[in-house]
C-alpha cells in the first residue's frame, strides 16, 4: 500500500477491474433501482440510486467497525437484521399494491422518500456488511485497516452508482415503450410484486454470493 492507503500500480487496477466486475452484475440492488426506475420515473430511480449508495456506505462503516464479525459469529444478530430489511421490503410492496392505479409517477416532493427507501433497503441488508468484510482485505494491508477498507468502499460504492445509473438511464429509455403496451395497474402490480419477491429473498437467502 503507499502512504496516501490507496493500492499501488497493479493492486490498484485489479481492484477497480473487481469493483466495475461486481458492480454491473444485476443483483438485488440493480433490480431495486430498474423497478424504482420503470414504476415511478427516471428521477425516482437515481433517488433510489443515491439512496441504496448512502445504505452502503453504511455497511462499509459497520464492517470496518467490526459488526461484519459480528454478523459471523452470531446467527441471532444477523437474523434480526435481515429480517427487518426483509420486513421493510415486503412492507413496501404492499403499500405499492395497495396504492393508487393512477400513481404511476411520483412528484418531486416524494423523491426524499425514494432516497430514504434505498438507504434503509440497503442499509438493513446485513450481507452487504459481510460482503465488505469479504471482499476489501483482499487489497488491504495490515496496517491502518480501517482508514483503507473506507477508502477503498467509497471507491466501490462510487463504481456502483455509476453502473447503477447506467441501469437506470436504460430502464428509462425503454420505460415509455413499456406504459405503451401496459395499463397503468401493471406497472404497480410490477412494483410490488419485485418488492416483495426482494423481500422474501431477503429472509430465505443466507450469506452474500455476488454484489448485494
Amino acid at each position: 500500500m503507499s502512504l496516501d492507503g490507496l493500492p499501488s500500480g497493479p493492486m490498484l487496477l485489479a481492484f477497480l477491474a473487481a469493483s466495475v466486475a461486481l458492480a454491473v452484475t444485476p443483483g438485488p440492488g440493480v433490480l431495486y433501482v430498474v423497478t424504482r426506475t420503470i414504476t415511478q420515473g427516471r428521477r425516482s430511480g437515481m433517488a433510489s440510486v443515491a439512496g441504496v449508495a448512502l445504505g452502503n456506505l453504511g455497511n462499509a462503516v459497520a464492517a470496518a467497525a467490526g459488526l461484519a464479525a459480528l454478523f459471523a459469529a452470531s446467527a441471532s444478530a444477523f437474523s434480526v437484521v435481515k429480517l427487518a430489511g426483509a420486513a421493510y421490503l415486503l412492507w413496501l410492496g404492499l403499500r405499492t399494491l395497495r396504492g393508487s392505479p393512477a400513481a404511476t409517477t411520483m412528484p418531486p416532493p416524494a423523491l426524499r422518500g425514494v432516497f430514504r427507501d434505498g438507504a434503509l433497503v440497503a442499509l438493513l441488508n446485513p450481507k452487504t456488511t459481510l460482503f465488505f468484510a469479504a471482499f476489501l482485505p483482499q487489497f488491504m494491508h495490515g496496517s491502518a485497516a480501517p482508514a483503507q477498507a473506507l477508502l477503498l468502499a467509497a471507491i466501490f460504492v462510487a463504481t456502483a452508482v455509476v453502473t447503477d445509473t447506467l441501469y437506470v438511464l436504460g430502464a428509462g429509455r425503454i420505460t415509455p415503450l413499456l406504459r405503451q403496451r401496459a395499463s397503468r395497474s401493471a406497472g404497480r402490480w410490477l412494483g410490488g410484486v419485485t418488492y416483495l419477491g426482494l423481500g422474501a429473498w431477503t429472509a430465505l437467502a443466507d450469506l452474500p454470493a455476488r454484489r448485494p
